[in-house]
């Protein structure tokens, strides 16, 4: 059995060293951080993140001067009041979580906004990557922004830097 899948291993290997592949490599991050509709997008996201944060903490701060408010009278309130306290502060507790999810949840605005800014500049980085592999003859093109653990990459399969260029000719166009 052991000989069985030793020689197996052994006929994957050579058809695989049969078909040398030309593989290369890039960096989107690289390439994008020097697009600049892709700065200028980040920023437009940037700005926007930074007002939603700004109503939740607002929101947030008036929950909590209310719950400061309900401990520092809860001992004079009757269990009534206590209780249509406590349920208030829950009530606008639940109404910022909702508001946080709307803002900033997997489908909330922000990402749908981070789509509609940075998905088109991405496509367009992602056509000149094909075009560039296709015209090299790559038959693989890696993205070392995506990978982890690279620990040495030969500079002469480095697209990086003539996806970049391409891109920024396409985009001054």
């Amino acid at each position: 059995m052991k000989k069985t899948l030793i020689a197996i291993a052994l006929m994957l290997t050579a058809a695989f060293s049969a078909q040398a592949q030309k593989v290369g490599l890039i960096n989107t991050e690289q390439i994008l951080a020097r697009i600049p509709a892709y700065a200028s997008a980040q920023e437009q996201l940037n700005a926007l993140n930074d007002k939603y944060k700004a109503t939740i903490e607002t929101e947030m701060g008036r929950i909590e001067t209310l719950y400061q408010n309900y401990q520092a009278n809860r001992a004079s309130m009757s269990a009534s009041q206590r209780q249509s306290a406590e349920n208030e502060i829950i009530a606008k507790e639940r109404v910022v979580q909702e508001k946080q999810k709307i803002y900033f949840g997997e489908d909330g605005i922000m990402a749908k906004k981070a789509e509609e800014l940075l998905a088109p500049i991405r496509d367009r980085v992602n056509r000149v990557i094909e075009a560039v592999a296709k015209k090299g003859g790559y038959d693989l093109v890696l993205d070392l922004a995506a990978l982890q653990g690279v620990v040495y990459k030969r500079d002469a399969i480095d697209l990086t830097e003539i996806v970049t260029e391409l891109v920024l000719q396409n985009e001054n166009n």
